[in-house]
């Protein structure tokens, strides 16, 4: 049986992404009656790269694309002045007639473009929908393994239906040139996907709006008010899920060390040329030796944007992260005697756990399964879209191969599901805490899966609790990772500042300490309205069972709660 533990809730119910420890009691004050104590399951669900507006702006209640105005909406070029159309390059996208808006890039010359050249596109400078231009009927989504193509893929029978778009870059230095201060203006022109920065989904024809508005459903609030912990993307997101902080490079090649220009910029996009030469490699900055010329920009040996783990599973790109030895959620939870487990879709075969849940690659000697391919041989055998970088805890020392820490606690999300769907009688078999990651085609990435297709596996996961004994006792958090390079309209906190201490290769917190893009975030629960009051926080309730959460936290809140054996 679990212990019992307690947490102290930094804010309210609804914003706690807590996570670390079984809230099997309650307050020293209550006597344990709160609702807090009537949890005893967390799970937490972690999808991928959306911004809050881009997904969530369209609920009913939220601070979403309602209330988004033109000062933190209009996007501006290089020049500072303000773009009039949107140039797109996706390919269901950029043909969109009739083309009748035209522009200038606002850019340098560069050898290869002339300054400010011209451009003509069907968009203007405002968000847009993109499902009323790439439906979820369109075959634009890639056959797993297929070779990238920056731009997506053409609306093709070959293709997978589900309306994908192209990839949109999101990562460490260019996020700090697009946020701007708080201004959220510079998303079109810091980005490789150009004007796809400002699209968003309808949100009531998602799956999991769908499903939380049916007769019957679950209660929820939704989180308005959640940031991202770290500048980028899904890497370094995750570093700061499970251990709140950026990882060491030690001994980092100098070719990892990022070259940024005089706007903090690494690299060359169609509407951004960098004043000098630049490098976007996975580390940050070399800290300079004389006067910083980007003052408040992370320097010194650290991994910020994609770099391989060393340990299986792994990829054949030889730039990898030593492992890591700083504490983790994982071991703070184990110390505290809390069981555990982090459950990623499509582990067992990409760890190759023979026989374990989720493997389905036979006896060898070859990789059976059509969509996992040898890595580089047989057992290590992972789906084709299987994401080696959303693994954090596969990059530290206390979990490398071999370890009983390693077998315990990282497994694969098929467990999680039987654990769930078994759960049929009084009690509920999942572990106390829970982090369910799901496999590429199911995690909502944009360019190698579609909206719909996560949405809809997110739907799967929340119903195979609801549907088991867990339902009574078991608070579901579901959040995504990062901003996946898209618009939102609300500042940041911590952006807008008149002066920034340069961050150093000393500051493990160099890299995430101010709160950063707003993502979505909602929980699930089988408690009542009346617990949405804590610690003097309120929340607005919009009906019964659903609320709106506006208290601010981010990522890194999951060690902001303190885990205490109980009673």
């Amino acid at each position: 049986m679990n212990p019992r533990v307690r947490i102290v809730v930094p804010a309210a119910l609804v914003s706690v992404l807590a996570l670390t420890a079984l809230p099997a009691a309650g307050s020293e004050s209550d006597g344990g009656q709160s609702p807090l104590g009537k949890i005893n399951h967390i799970v937490v669900i972690y999808q991928e790269n959306h911004s809050f507006d881009n997904l969530y702006g369209g609920w009913e209640g939220v601070n979403g694309l309602a209330s988004a105005d033109a000062a933190h909406t209009l996007q501006i070029k290089q020049d500072g002045s303000f773009f009039a159309c949107l140039l797109q390059n996706d390919v269901n996208l950029a043909n969109k007639l009739p083309a009748s808006c035209n522009d200038t890039s606002g850019t340098p010359a560069t050898t290869t473009t002339p300054a400010n050249y011209a451009f003509t596109s069907h968009f203007t400078n405002a968000p847009f929908q993109i499902d009323a231009y790439i439906p979820a009927s369109a075959h634009t989504c890639p056959q797993p393994g297929a070779p990238f193509s920056a731009n997506g893929y053409p609306d093709n029978p070959s293709n997978l239906a589900g309306g994908c778009t192209r990839d949109i870059v999101h990562r460490f230095y260019q996020e700090q040139y697009q946020l701007n201060g708080g201004q959220q203006n510079r998303y079109t022109a810091g980005s490789d996907a150009v004007g796809l920065t400002q699209g968003y989904y309808d949100t009531q024809a998602l799956p999991i709006y769908q499903y939380l508005h049916q007769d019957d459903h679950p209660k929820y609030a939704i989180a308005d008010n959640f940031f991202q912990s770290a500048f980028g993307g899904s890497f370094l997101n995750h570093q700061w899920l499970i251990a709140a902080r950026t990882p060491d490079w030690p001994g980092e090649p100098d070719t990892q060390h990022a070259i940024v220009d005089a706007n903090g910029m690494p690299n060359t996009y169609a509407l951004y040329k960098p004043t000098m030469p630049v490098r976007d490699p996975a580390g940050t900055r070399a800290c300079p030796t004389g006067a910083d010329p980007n003052p408040g920009l992370a320097c010194g040996d650290r991994a910020v944007n994609t770099i391989q783990p060393t340990y299986q599973p792994t990829s054949s790109n030889p730039i990898k992260l030593p492992p890591q030895t700083a504490t983790t959620i994982g071991d703070e939870l184990s110390s505290a005697g809390v069981s555990w487990a982090w459950y990623a879709g499509g582990w067992s075969n990409a760890a190759g756990n023979i026989g374990a849940p989720g493997w389905t690659n036979g006896a060898g000697p070859g990789c059976a399964d059509p969509y996992s391919a040898a890595n580089p041989s047989y057992p290590y055998c992972p789906n084709k879209v299987f994401q080696f970088h959303h693994q954090p805890f596969n990059y530290f020392a206390n979990y490398a191969p071999g370890t009983t820490a390693r077998d315990q606690h990282l497994r694969d999300e098929a467990e999680f599901m039987s654990l769930a769907q078994t759960s049929t009688n009084q009690t509920c078999n999942l572990s106390s805490v829970s982090f369910v990651k799901p496999i590429g085609l199911e995690n909502e990435h944009p360019g190698y899966t579609s909206e719909t297709a996560g949405s809809s596996h997110l739907v799967e996961l929340l119903k195979a609790i609801e549907g088991s004994a867990c339902r009574k006792d078991t608070l579901v958090v579901t959040t995504y990772d990062e901003f996946g390079g898209q618009w939102d309209h609300v500042p940041p906190p911590g952006q807008g500042r008149a002066t920034l201490r340069s961050r150093t290769a000393g500051d493990a917190r160099c890299c995430g300490d101010r709160s950063l893009h707003r993502v979505p975030r909602a929980s699930r629960r089988r408690l009542g309205s009346s617990d949405l009051r804590v610690r003097g926080r309120i929340v607005r309730p919009l009906r019964r069972s659903q609320a709106v959460a506006t208290v601010g936290r981010r990522t890194a809140t999951v060690l902001w709660t303190t885990c205490t054996p109980g009673t």
